[in-house]
């Protein structure tokens, strides 16, 4: 249910953020999270689970929509795309804190029942990010598009210093009268002349997420209980880690060894991995190894 409304919020992220501004949008997008981190905490029964989820699989897709161009509108081209991958670390690292956050509830009951505490943990972000947007400066480029140049000048000030409005409002100006291309639309993707990109584009993803990196991450507990490891919520919790590292390590290697090299073994390295953590499971001969190649296999 979260991740079928996700996509259903990621195609509507986009339309939200250009009518409302970026910063209004992650406010808004606040109450779907909120409104369904409570229901699920305090669900009595399945529909009201549900119902929960679907909120914040909304708010989780708009937010996934308008986190890379709200980033990518307030950073300077020299960061952008350091910028960028600090997005993507800090993903991971939200992984492993609700990973991690599991490890002392497993132990004591919080509100309710322990997964009930899980649930309720989620409030606490979507606040911060309602509250944090409130003092993060509009993105100037959606000022300037909807004339409002004053306050473009004002949030350029914030962002960079005074001294460089008067250079990014002429570089928003020129990027305004230099662009002779119209604007594509959804049926120009499947159109001849961008075909090539479009299905690379969607090929990774799909790949990327087929290759199983959701059943690590979601089950990677269940799957060391099943293997007879000891404490299976800290194996999750070193599942995260790994996550986090493997973004450090790509992040410092992208600019250095190029992004298909990195592709093809990050690919190669899942596909042995995901070979091995099945053989783990499936041949009698590794049975006695069972739980530390699970472990491996999933790290």
């Amino acid at each position: 249910t979260l991740l079928a409304a996700a996509a259903v919020g990621s195609f509507t992220g986009g339309a939200l953020a250009d009518k409302f501004g970026r910063t209004r949008t992650f406010q808004l997008d606040a109450i779907p999270l909120i409104i369904g981190a409570v229901l699920t905490a305090i669900a009595q029964n399945v529909q009201t689970m549900i119902i929960g989820r679907l909120l914040a699989g909304i708010g989780i897709g708009i937010t996934s929509a308008i986190v890379p161009l709200y980033i990518s509108e307030i950073s300077p081209t020299d960061i952008r795309g350091a910028l960028g991958s600090v997005n993507q670390l800090f993903i991971c690292i939200g992984i492993l804190a609700a990973l991690v956050a599991g490890l002392p509830l497993s132990r004591s009951p919080l509100f309710f029942h322990r997964w009930r505490g899980m649930f309720g943990l989620a409030v606490i972000p979507s606040i911060l990010l309602a509250l944090g947007m409130t003092y993060s400066p509009e993105s100037p480029r959606w000022l300037f598009q909807q004339g409002k140049i004053s306050e473009a000048e004002k949030s350029i000030g914030t962002l960079y210093g005074k001294e460089r409005v008067p250079e990014v409002m002429y570089e928003l100006r020129t990027a305004g009268q230099g662009s002779t291309e119209p604007e594509a639309g959804w049926v120009d993707l499947f159109s001849k002349r961008y075909w090539k990109v479009v299905s690379v584009g969607a090929a990774l993803f799909f790949f990327q997420q087929f290759a199983g990196i959701n059943a690590v991450v979601y089950y990677s507990t269940a799957v060391f209980r099943s293997a007879g490891i000891a404490s299976d919520v800290a194996a999750s919790a070193l599942v995260g880690a790994s996550n986090v590292f493997g973004t450090v390590i790509a992040s410092s290697l992208m600019d250095r060894q190029g992004r298909k090299s990195l592709l093809i073994t990050s690919f190669s390295g899942m596909g042995a991995s995901m070979l091995l953590l099945s053989l783990s499971f499936t041949w009698k001969v590794l049975a006695p190894y069972s739980g530390i190649l699970a472990v491996v296999g999933t790290v």
